[in-house]
């Protein structure tokens, strides 16, 4: 697998990919208008978001951050892994190669916001404390970077 900086020419596969992850794990599929233009709701406004393509040059995982302004906080967007990868250290990646960026632009706080009910989303409750995030208030978590 390759982390990579997103570039437009993937946008169908990683639609494509995100609609598949959210289909397994029992949710209702439908795309957020940030992967609809992640030029303009990311590296425009300075943010960031990768994709991990296989040996076939296909998207297999996704994530994001956007910066809070006026702090040196941000928030992780849209972590997903396509279903029949995951446990093999995949997001782990991708949510370190986040991370990673956050802190070389001084970013001190990463935070991410949940969703509801708790029990549909019971892979991010336990995904996210094993990377050292506590949650802070209902349906969001917070990791000092």
């Amino acid at each position: 697998m390759e982390i990579k900086l997103y570039e437009d020419r993937y946008r169908d596969d990683l639609i494509f990919m995100v609609l598949e992850a959210k289909d397994a794990l029992g949710r209702i599929p439908r795309i957020n208008d940030d992967l609809l233009d992640i030029k303009g709701c990311y590296f425009d406004r300075g943010d960031l978001f990768w994709i991990a393509v296989d040996e076939n040059d296909r998207v297999v995982g996704c994530v994001g951050f956007t910066t809070i302004e006026g702090s040196f906080e941000a928030f992780v967007h849209r972590l997903y892994v396509k279903a029949s990868l995951k446990r093999r250290g995949l997001g782990s990646a991708l949510l370190e190669t986040a991370e990673g960026a956050m802190r070389e632009r001084g970013v001190a706080v990463s935070r991410v916001h949940l969703g509801e009910p708790k029990e549909q989303w019971f892979e991010s409750y336990s995904f996210y404390p094993k990377h050292g995030y506590t949650e802070y208030a209902p349906r969001y978590m917070m990791k000092r970077l």
